[in-house]
């Protein structure tokens, strides 16, 4: 049997140290060891992107990371991305609005990933954004509202900065 290590992980803004197995995946320390369930659990091989977290402002497959890796490291996930007064950042609230929302599984991985794109790229074309979206897979929308969603986020985003 491997000893647990105690890792120091900040999630969300908030320190947490706890002693974990070396094999427990950071999907499954972020929903059963911080109870931080927005982060969904999908195909388990790092392929539908459902997972998919910020680690040190990076999308990477929380499925794919084991837990004592994120030591010492900074963790975002979708129960980060709105203010702590529950305002909702511009691509959560442009999912809502251009019906980028659907059974909402793939939600969390895809809200994410845009939030890395949008950090970067404040201006992506409807190509950029389908490219970056490749790695997260949605069964219901199509897409169509998704892109929708991350355009009207960019515009949001751009006339902010302009201000």
């Amino acid at each position: 049997m491997t000893a647990k290590r105690t890792i120091t992980v900040d999630v969300n803004g908030k320190q947490y140290q706890r002693e974990v197995e070396p094999r427990l995946t950071l999907a499954d320390f972020l929903r059963h060891e911080l109870n931080l369930t927005g982060t969904h659990v999908g195909c388990e091989h790092g392929v539908c992107g459902a997972c998919t977290i910020l680690l040190n402002g990076l999308s990477t497959r929380s499925c794919l990371t084991f837990a004592v890796q994120t030591d010492g490291q900074s963790v975002t996930t979708i129960e980060g991305l709105a203010a702590p007064d529950g305002t909702l950042s511009p691509i959560q609230q442009a999912m809502a609005e251009n019906h980028g929302l659907q059974c909402g599984f793939c939600t969390p991985g895809m809200l994410m990933t845009l939030t890395e794109l949008l950090r970067d790229d404040p201006d992506p074309d409807e190509a950029k954004i389908r490219e970056v979206l490749t790695g997260n897979l949605c069964r219901c929308t199509g897409y169509t509202g998704i892109v929708a969603a991350a355009r009207a986020a960019a515009r949001h985003v751009r006339d902010r900065a302009e201000a």
